[in-house]
């Protein structure tokens, strides 16, 4: 298991799940509403083993596979006539309980909700069968009021939510300074302060917090009213990759339909293949996505900004999953899960094959 870098970046814990903090946990969206969106793409060809997916996905740039993947219609064309469904989420575990419910078959989720998930329900709920992106998280500050990483210490910065996978990065972050915070009620050497990510820029601009770690596109809306980024939670990691989105699906989705699962699989793959050769048709498709979803764009200053720190990999990065994990119940903040079989990376390994890529590990957390 790869380990963190050491002086003078410490480890911190990048996602984890906190049951003993809070019952359910938040992801890096905005909210907590669904909203189904209609496909522009045909449903062309031979239907598969079911007749509709239903994918769940965030209208984020941390998810902008499933946006683009959406959005250019390399999902659907995957599913032939399987006809793709999609529910946007703004967290989390809504996506989780609409997964639970059977509403949603597979989505894309941070690593938190995925661990919280999968260990509630004692390994019963879902798997991992994917990743989608790496990165894109900062602590973004007030330059005027903080000008080192040091100069954190007794000021007021924001994080999503009590327990949400940026929060624990945050609050052990703080830890490995030194530095001691109740993770309850955020008061301490450092004030942490659980902001919804759609009002922490106004916020910033009132001055009610002198920082905020994070997420994109909050982090650039911040840069754009002023702020600095002080530093990219990427830096923190080997290679600097940490998962921040994965793809799972319902085990029994998995098990009754699993040329589906892989389809979209392929059509994820495809996805990441044609962001990565096309950044600029990329960014402009998710930010078309995003204007359909939520009624406005992102602006040019905003998503400029965002996009370069997110890396978008089919690589769930397992190991960095398991690092999470085990950083959470070393602070305290997580009883021991079992995550044995969290994973099933067979159909992506399929995939990968087939389009001449290397498979990936799922770290000894896979199905035996």
């Amino acid at each position: 298991m790869p380990a963190f870098r050491t002086t003078p970046r410490r480890p911190l814990v990048a996602a984890a799940a906190l049951p003993l903090l809070i019952g359910v946990l938040a992801s890096c969206g905005y909210g907590s509403q669904a909203k189904s969106d209609e496909q522009k793409v045909a449903a062309v060809g031979a239907k598969l083993s079911a007749d509709t997916v239903q994918l769940g996905y965030f209208p984020n740039l941390t998810h902008a596979t499933a946006l683009v993947g959406d959005e250019e219609g390399f999902i659907q064309k995957e599913l032939g006539g399987t006809r793709l469904k999609v529910s946007t989420f703004n967290a989390g575990p809504s996506a989780i309980e609409a997964l639970n419910a059977e509403s949603v078959d597979i989505a894309y989720v941070g690593p938190s909700p995925a661990i919280n998930g999968y260990t509630k329900s004692q390994g019963k709920n879902l798997r991992i069968v994917g990743g989608s992106a790496s990165g894109g998280v900062k602590l973004v500050v007030n330059p005027e009021k903080i000008k080192t990483l040091d100069d954190v210490k007794g000021k007021r910065i924001a994080t999503p939510q009590l327990g949400n996978t940026q929060d624990v990065a945050f609050l052990n972050w703080i830890s490995e300074k030194g530095w001691k915070v109740d993770a309850q009620s955020g008061k301490g050497d450092v004030s942490v302060l659980r902001t919804d990510n759609k009002v922490t820029p106004d916020a910033y601009a009132s001055g009610s917090i002198d920082g905020a770690w994070v997420p994109e596109p909050t982090a650039s809306k911040l840069v754009a009213e002023g702020g600095k980024v002080l530093l990219d939670e990427s830096t923190l990691w080997p290679d600097d990759k940490f998962v921040i989105t994965n793809i799972v699906v319902s085990q029994k989705f998995l098990a009754e339909h699993p040329d589906v699962v892989e389809a979209v699989l392929r059509g994820s793959q495809k996805t990441n293949d044609w962001i990565n050769a096309n950044p600029d048709k990329a960014k402009a498709s998710a930010n078309a996505k995003l204007e359909e979803l939520t009624g406005k764009p992102l602006g040019a200053k905003v998503i400029d900004g965002a996009w370069p720190s997110i890396r978008f990999t089919d690589d769930p990065l397992a190991s960095t999953l398991r690092a999470q994990a085990g950083h959470a119940v070393k602070a305290g903040l997580l009883k021991q899960p079992d995550l044995d079989g969290i994973y099933d990376l067979r159909p992506l390994n399929k995939v990968l094959k087939a389009a001449g890529r290397p498979e990936v590990s799922d770290a000894g957390l896979g199905v035996k």
